[in-house]
């Protein structure tokens, strides 16, 4: 019985290697066109231009309490324990604050940068699919998948020229 398993194993293997290949693998670099199309250029600096706002006045507020911290801990030997433990608390609520402001700013803009990415993978989905049709491509691979290739399987510029005709901008609210 395992023999002819084993031969009917060997007689499927031999025939699938006698089928020509018709259809050859492509490849795109889905990380190239997140980042260097139009819309998601436009994307990238929009977010980065919040973030980087949001941490300048994170940045103000936490040298305005480092300086509140000196002045509290030069006023300590003249504020009473109590008044000086209620500005401590109220200090620590404020740095406490800080970091979930911090921590909200930066929640923000990820979920921001997840939603354009995946506005921008849905834009691609039919642009990959017609032109897999037209091309006649069976297989279309994420180029950092792949170990080595032939540079004339990369459909990396055309696609990209389909994205930045059918998508400009990517809507971020």
């Amino acid at each position: 019985m395992k023999f002819i398993y084993n031969l009917a194993i060997i007689f499927f293997v031999v025939i699938m290697y006698q089928q020509p290949v018709k259809a050859q693998t492509y490849f795109l670099d889905f990380k190239l066109l997140l980042n260097e199309s139009d819309a998601g250029k436009k994307a990238n600096k929009l977010l980065n231009d919040e973030l980087n706002q949001g941490i300048k006045k994170l940045k103000n507020t936490e040298k305005e309490l480092q300086k509140e911290e000196k002045d509290i801990i030069q006023q300590k030997k003249l504020l009473s324990p109590e008044e000086y433990k209620k500005k401590i608390t109220a200090l620590r609520t404020r740095v406490s604050s800080l970091q979930k402001d911090r921590n909200s700013l930066l929640e923000s803009v990820a979920k921001k940068r997840r939603k354009a990415r995946k506005q921008l993978f849905d834009s691609l989905n039919p642009i990959v699919k017609n032109y897999m049709s037209e091309k006649n491509i069976k297989i279309v691979l994420d180029k950092k998948n792949i170990l080595l290739g032939d540079e004339n399987l990369d459909i990396t510029k055309d696609v990209m020229s389909l994205l930045n005709k059918k998508l400009k901008s990517i809507n971020l609210n």
